[in-house]
């Protein structure tokens, strides 16, 4: 069932999201060659708590750090690690807290060091695509028209959308009904009403769709080890159209 929120809970909401907002302002600041991901998530740890918010993802289902940081290749799930980036790389950061007892949730993908052109059209497209489907995020729309914005963008310049990931309703739980393909046709699905709150986030492959989980249970990575790229905000439908909850 979706959960339709009133102003006082998007209040919440907008608290949460803007601890989650500034902790990826501080990875755009210290996201550079030579920095490991475990120093990343130290860092939006100490951000989190300091608003005596929660890092939503430490714990959920056994995850065992605060950020998702993953590399190159690496999708979504990506445990922090001492492992150090390297000039060249791209790095996803998904980052989620829960503050008075709602989520925020978003993610970025961040070039380190100079990256080569292929990767910078793969963030620039992948953020694109999130802009456009919350520009579908509107009062009367079908929840695939969100869904067809994102995956007719990326098509367009020759990638891929990841199939096996969806984004997701958020509130007083991390997911909440309805999810999000980030693919199909529009004039589909739930009917989008005032007060719904939604997780929208683009997975984009520089390649073939098709994605794996490591060995760790964790890690998602493309099957072709082409690079992937992911966005998300967390979004509310209002009156005057989508607003975005996890921004500063």
């Amino acid at each position: 069932m979706i959960e339709l929120k009133n102003m006082e809970q998007f209040d919440r909401m907008r608290t949460a999201g803007r601890i989650v907002a500034e902790v990826l302002e501080i990875m755009k600041e210290v996201v550079k060659p030579g920095i490991t991901t475990k120093e990343l998530d130290r860092l939006a740890e100490e951000h989190i708590r300091k608003y005596d918010a929660i890092p939503a993802f430490k714990g959920y289902n056994g995850f065992p750090a605060t950020l998702c940081t993953s590399v190159n290749e690496e999708v979504v799930h990506g445990i922090p690690s001492l492992r150090a980036l390297k000039n060249g790389d791209i790095i996803s950061i998904d980052c989620g807290a829960l503050f008075d007892g709602y989520y925020g949730d978003s993610a970025i993908t961040l070039p380190v060091g100079e990256i080569s052109n292929d990767d910078a059209k793969l963030l620039a497209v992948c953020e694109e695509s999130l802009k456009l489907g919350i520009a579908q995020a509107l009062k009367g729309n079908r929840l695939f028209d969100i869904s067809y914005a994102v995956q007719s963008y990326v098509e367009e310049n020759g990638m891929s959308v990841v199939r096996d990931y969806v984004g997701h309703g958020i509130g007083r739980k991390m997911h909440e009904d309805p999810q999000i393909p980030n693919f199909g046709k529009p004039g589909r699905g739930p009917r989008l009403e005032i007060g719904m709150a939604l997780a929208i986030e683009p997975m984009v492959n520089l390649g073939g769709y098709q994605v794996e989980t490591l060995e760790d249970k964790w890690t998602v990575v493309t099957k072709d080890r082409r690079a992937s790229a992911h966005f998300e905000h967390t979004v509310a439908i209002m009156e005057n159209g989508p607003e975005i909850l996890t921004r500063i």
